[in-house]
């Protein structure tokens, strides 16, 4: 059976909430790729990955401005989480980067999926928080074997990895905590010329969404169960022109009455071999999915084409440019607001909007734009959608 392409949901620009202190040397490369949360006495904070010199990153925290509900910018409350630890450092790397946070009731705590950029490259790790300021780190992930792939997915380098925010069906109907992860194939990086190792079943080499699962009791028995996933299966791979390169998730999913909405980015253009990103020529533009409630590893629509692409300056402009990179959702006021990494420079904010049946914006579930100062204070009118 073909799957759906209307997904009824749209973004709306906004504007930008966070440019580089050109005073810290810990942003002078950039900030960008936001993670989110609220901290206990409530208030918005985004989770920005700090690039300095060398390509060095930190996660760091900053509560979100609001005016009248809608955010304009940030205040900056420092760095929590470093690349302290002897995996998350290379000789001539390091790195905690592109973190995404999800809050999850049933555990009391938010989860944070970052990517360790160590001796062999970008590897997903694990950390938790009850207030957002103080991280335990749980370790790398450490993929359980699946004899049936006929690899094992701990070779492999992995990005853009999100948790859902309340259990979900696992494969044999017991609750499980998931996550969406991206693996990608070649292992040129780590051993020239040793090129793509594909899994069994899996015919595409570029890099796609994938899904795997942690049984739910076994988290209330242990935490760190959480690094320890298991039943792995593929969820999607590029399909659509806007995708061309590879696919990858965005915030974490979002519970909607047609489903589990995924906000994912979408890749075109040329990237050389290797993680340097100098030399590509790429655009980075968003869409949606929606994944069945009762599986969350199927998808039940998908948009043939974006939902969001690069078109201000802040969007062509930067360390990459012609990149929208939603990262995090959060709910002010019953409206919804994702965050996005601009040109890997910037962060901006856009609004989440509902389509009616004749795939207008419904107008009566968010609040109207209004004129407002960009973080630098300087007056400046928001983006058109």
């Amino acid at each position: 059976m073909p799957i759906k392409t209307h997904v009824p949901y749209a973004l709306t620009r906004l504007g930008t909430v966070m440019t580089p202190d050109p005073g810290n040397p810990l942003e002078a490369e950039g900030v960008l790729n936001p993670a989110s949360g609220r901290t206990p006495d409530g208030r918005l904070h985004l989770l920005p990955r700090l690039v300095a010199a060398g390509n060095v990153s930190r996660v760091g925290l900053a509560e979100v401005e609001l005016r009248d509900g809608v955010p304009v910018g940030v205040h900056r409350r420092g760095v929590v989480l470093a690349p302290d630890e002897g995996w998350e450092r290379g000789l001539t790397n390091a790195g905690v980067e592109d973190p995404r946070t999800t809050r999850v009731p049933t555990l009391g705590r938010h989860l944070m999926t970052y990517v360790a950029y160590g001796p062999l490259g970008p590897r997903l790790a694990l950390a938790v928080s009850t207030d957002l300021r103080s991280w335990r780190r749980l370790g790398p992930v450490q993929f359980a074997y699946q004899p049936g792939l006929d690899t094992d997915l701990n070779l492999f380098p992995n990005k853009d990895a999100v948790f859902f925010p309340e259990p979900v069906p696992g494969p044999d109907g017991r609750p499980c905590y998931a996550m969406l992860h991206r693996p990608m194939w070649d292992l040129s990086w780590v051993r020239p010329g040793e090129g793509v190792h594909l899994p069994a079943g899996i015919t595409d080499e570029r890099a796609g969404i994938w899904i795997s699962y942690v049984p739910a009791d076994e988290v209330r028995a242990d935490l760190t169960a959480l690094v320890r996933p298991r039943e792995h299966r593929c969820v999607a791979l590029s399909e659509y022109d806007y995708e061309e390169l590879k696919i990858g998730a965005g915030p974490p999913p979002l519970r909607v009455p047609e489903g589990w909405l995924l906000i994912h980015h979408g890749v075109t253009g040329y990237v050389p071999p290797g993680w340097d990103p100098a030399g590509q020529d790429v655009t980075y533009a968003a869409g949606a999915m929606l994944l069945d409630p009762a599986d969350p590893g199927r998808v039940l629509a998908r948009t043939a084409e974006p939902i969001f692409v690069p078109e201000t300056e802040d969007e062509h402009h930067g360390t990459v440019p012609n990149v929208v990179f939603p990262t995090a959702i959060e709910q002010v006021d019953g409206v919804h607001y994702v965050f996005y990494g601009m040109a890997d420079t910037r962060i901006g904010v856009a609004r989440l909007d509902r389509l009616t049946d004749e795939g207008e914006r419904d107008e009566t579930s968010f609040r109207p734009v209004r004129q407002r100062p960009r973080p630098d204070s300087s007056a400046a009118e928001p983006h058109p959608g």
